[in-house]
């Protein structure tokens, strides 16, 4: 995998993906590479036009279907119009955002990263037939999950403190994902991945000195392209023989840059009675009763 280039995604033929957020950036990057290898790609965006515009650079493979992930009737209406895919990829996302609140109330960056994705996942798992692949960061790290405060109702808001807590969820949601997949005995599967230090849209939505600094780093040789930050996703989604459950990630400067590999993540992740509760309190908070067994 030292050298693993989207040159090497093996022939997609006949397979769809689902990728949420393929707007821009690694979404966009991801869907590219994909329709490149013979997929078909749905473009599952909020922003249709700016995904028009994606679309219609790739070609007839690609096609945008309207997903608001911080609107959850949005969520609902995306899921029953939904007629199935081989891949779904949650990659969409915000990062450091001031204090907002999703249509149903939820904190922003929990309600779009986690929330959003969990209903969809939950929605659409009966009609996946290979795997899932959740967009987690190593911001995970910096993650410090409150079960009675998810939303942010309670505490002194931190944009950063939020983000980091939002990725531990993706994390967590995938590795749960992966081991109810496995007790349940399908042959499905969940990978989790993230992108290292990646040149996208993401920087620039703070609204305060942190995007300037955002801004510089993305110059710098500590980050890389959107194109090599897709690298991951696209490895835990194309690849075969992997073990359901992994972490992928660069694999060079502290996993910043690089091409893809399997990488240590913050170990409160392992802690299944945690994920657990976190696991039924995304279900209470969606609606949503995630049956693994009946997808």
């Amino acid at each position: 995998m030292n050298d693993w280039t989207s040159a090497n995604i093996p022939d997609q033929t006949g397979r769809t993906v689902v990728v949420t957020g393929a707007n821009s950036g690694l979404g966009a990057e991801t869907a590219k590479a994909l329709v490149a290898a013979g997929a078909h790609v749905i473009l599952a965006c909020r922003n249709t036009t700016k995904a028009d515009a994606v679309a219609s650079k790739l070609g007839p493979n690609a096609t945008v279907a309207e997903l608001d992930l911080a609107d959850l009737t949005s969520v609902r209406s995306f899921a029953s119009s939904f007629t199935g895919a081989d891949v779904l990829i949650n990659n969409a996302g915000l990062m450091a955002v001031p204090l907002r609140r999703t249509a149903d109330g939820f904190e922003m960056q929990i309600g779009t990263n986690h929330l959003g994705h969990f209903a969809l996942t939950a929605l659409l798992l009966p009609k996946i037939t290979d795997r899932v692949v959740t967009v987690s960061s190593g911001v995970h790290q910096i993650g410090k999950i409150q079960l009675d405060d998810l939303n942010w109702e309670q505490r002194r808001y931190r944009r950063w403190q939020a983000y980091g807590d939002s990725k531990l969820a993706n994390l967590m949601f995938g590795l749960e994902l992966a081991k109810r997949l496995k007790d349940a005995g399908s042959s499905k599967q969940s990978f989790i991945a993230h992108p290292g230090y990646a040149a996208t849209e993401l920087q620039g939505r703070s609204e305060n000195i942190t995007d300037v600094v955002m801004k510089l780093g993305n110059k710098l040789p500590i980050a890389q392209s959107a194109a090599d930050g897709a690298l991951p996703q696209l490895y835990a989604a194309t690849m075969s023989g992997l073990e359901s459950g992994t972490y992928f990630g660069p694999t060079k400067f502290f996993g910043l840059h690089g091409a893809p590999g399997r990488n240590k993540y913050k170990k409160v992740a392992d802690d299944e009675s945690f994920r657990a509760r976190l696991w039924a309190e995304s279900e209470r908070l969606t609606g949503e009763k995630f049956d693994v067994a009946a997808g």
